[in-house]
């Protein structure tokens, strides 16, 4: 067997957008966050930035 190459992560060069949204993912699920909880804060979430953008 190979071993496996000590390269960086896929996600090292991932864009800026994944990289965030891995990080909300991880920490919604070690804070063990209800989906349905975690769904209602991320509309909120959504709905300000989009007012913010504008």
């Amino acid at each position: 067997m190979t071993e496996p190459k000590n390269t960086p992560s896929s996600l090292d060069d991932a864009p800026e957008d994944i990289k965030l949204a891995v990080d909300l993912i991880y920490l919604l699920e070690t804070h063990e966050i209800e989906p349905d909880i975690a769904i209602s804060a991320l509309e909120m979430v959504l709905q300000d930035m989009k007012k913010k953008r504008q």
